[in-house]
């Protein structure tokens, strides 16, 4: 408990900001429902809160002092079962198309919001976990592994938006995900491909241009 407590407090800045960030999204959103007498986008506090599970596992696991690889495997495996509503948050662009034209811009503005919430927690969630892999992994492994978490995040994420699954149904309804996913990867599904590639790329260019740029001394 100590360990996690001084790990918080060394996050106090990056927390707080974040907070703070979360807040003004949520204020936003507030503002759009007074606006237009309307709960429409409620969802993305929802979603939030799925973006913040991620962040929330890799903060525990490098709060920890001793961490065995078994627990770190199993870690991993819920961590990356629930890293794509982090991003996920971007796809919600797509609800503008059912929005009132007036204040159109709030709209994009609340969304936006969200969205850049869910992208930093995204980021900072695999950089304490590209963290802990490069203690625990060869470090030929970790640059495969990498691409291969860009791409089954984009995978997921286009699961979650087009296909409509939960990241728990792979507990209760499997047998359907990975017959979709089955469908995808063998059988002619151009939008998946696209959808999964360009958002991959999008997520680990966006990632490594923000790493180069903490290195900088500028």
């Amino acid at each position: 408990m100590d360990t996690i407590k001084t790990h918080i407090l060394n996050r106090f800045k990056i927390l707080s900001l974040l907070t703070i960030s979360m807040a003004l999204s949520i204020i936003l959103l507030m503002i759009r429902m007074k606006i237009h007498q309307s709960f429409y986008l409620l969802f993305l506090v929802w979603n939030l809160f799925l973006a913040i599970i991620p962040y929330a596992i890799t903060t525990s696991l490098t709060s920890t002092s001793k961490l065995n690889k078994l627990t770190l495997f199993i870690s991993f495996a819920v961590w990356l079962l629930f890293l794509p509503n982090a991003p996920y948050i971007v796809t919600d662009l797509l609800h503008l198309t059912r929005t009132n034209q007036h204040f159109l811009w709030l709209d994009i503005l609340v969304i936006m919001s969200f969205a850049f919430n869910g992208l930093i927690l995204f980021f900072l969630s695999l950089s304490d976990m590209e963290h802990l892999l490069k203690q625990y992994l060869n470090p030929k492994l970790i640059s495969p592994m990498m691409l291969s978490i860009f791409g089954l995040t984009a995978l997921g994420i286009y699961l979650g938006r087009f296909l409509r699954y939960n990241s728990w149904e792979i507990l209760h309804n499997p047998l359907h995900i990975f017959s979709d996913i089955y469908d995808i990867i063998f059988q002619p599904h151009i939008e998946a491909w696209v959808f999964t590639v360009t958002f991959a790329s999008f997520l680990a260019i966006t990632y490594w241009l923000l790493k180069a740029f903490s290195n900088s001394k500028i």
